[in-house]
């Protein structure tokens, strides 16, 4: 038998391709991002990253000393146009700066997108100045969350949060109760509703909780989404998912 040496064709051209790094233990910002893009002419590409339990400032900065090389093995060589870091508190803890330098190291190209900066600039598209907050997390990150935002000159209306120590129960929290949580909080002085964290439960709820408040409310995933085919210019036919996308 003769082998017989073929030469193949080559595209030239991809579609936009979005890398999401990803908490090793967040079991819900792959789906929503994944459920979103499916209607999209982009390509998701995810890499895990190791985090620590309980959650609280240190283990959070502790967590940021490996992004370079996770950003480095979402296609290894390959040019990415947006690197997604998917942790809010994480973020407001570190600082988005030391976050993106730390991934155009690997990536240098690559346009870098966070949740809570994500959260700030749609916002700020929506015009919005007084917001009511709720986070999972413990006292001490849950007020990081809110000195972020009153720092970026944010009036807070109210804060909740659950006081939940590990990323592991927080995705465990039951979205039909959250619902309701959501919907019994007290949000009469505020202009939108922000509820932080990755790992809850929330895009799927929007619309819905947007009906039942009469008011706008922003998610980090859903805010990180946004701001992601922002940058890839793909934001222009997603419904759904709140009056953000409008």
């Amino acid at each position: 038998m003769d082998s017989k040496k073929i030469k193949p064709k080559f595209i030239k051209k991809t579609n936009p391709r979005v890398g999401l790094i990803v908490l090793a233990t967040d079991v819900m910002i792959e789906k929503d991002f994944l459920k979103v893009f499916s209607g999209v002419s982009a390509d998701l590409f995810v890499n895990r990253i190791t985090n620590y339990n309980p959650v609280t400032a240190e283990n959070l900065k502790k967590m940021t000393n490996n992004i370079t090389s996770v950003t480095d093995n979402i296609l290894p060589g390959e040019k990415i146009d947006c690197v997604v870091y998917g942790c809010t508190s994480g973020t407001i803890v570190s600082g988005y700066d030391s976050i993106k330098k730390k991934i155009n190291i690997a990536k240098p190209d690559a346009l870098v997108t966070a949740p809570s900066t994500a959260a700030l600039n749609a916002l700020k598209k929506k015009n919005i100045k007084k917001i009511s907050i709720v986070t999972p997390y413990i006292k001490s990150v849950n007020d990081d969350v809110v000195n972020f935002f009153k720092n970026n000159n944010f009036e807070i209306t109210s804060n909740t949060y659950f006081d939940i120590e590990s990323d592991v129960d927080i995705g465990k929290v039951d979205q039909d109760q959250l619902f309701e949580i959501l919907s019994k909080i007290d949000h009469k002085d505020a202009e939108a509703l922000f509820v932080s964290c990755t790992s809850l439960p929330v895009l799927n709820i929007i619309e819905k909780l947007e009906k039942k408040l009469n008011m706008t409310v922003l998610s980090s995933n859903q805010a990180l989404i946004w701001e992601t085919l922002e940058n890839i210019n793909k934001n222009n036919s997603i419904k759904g998912y709140g009056s953000l996308f409008s």
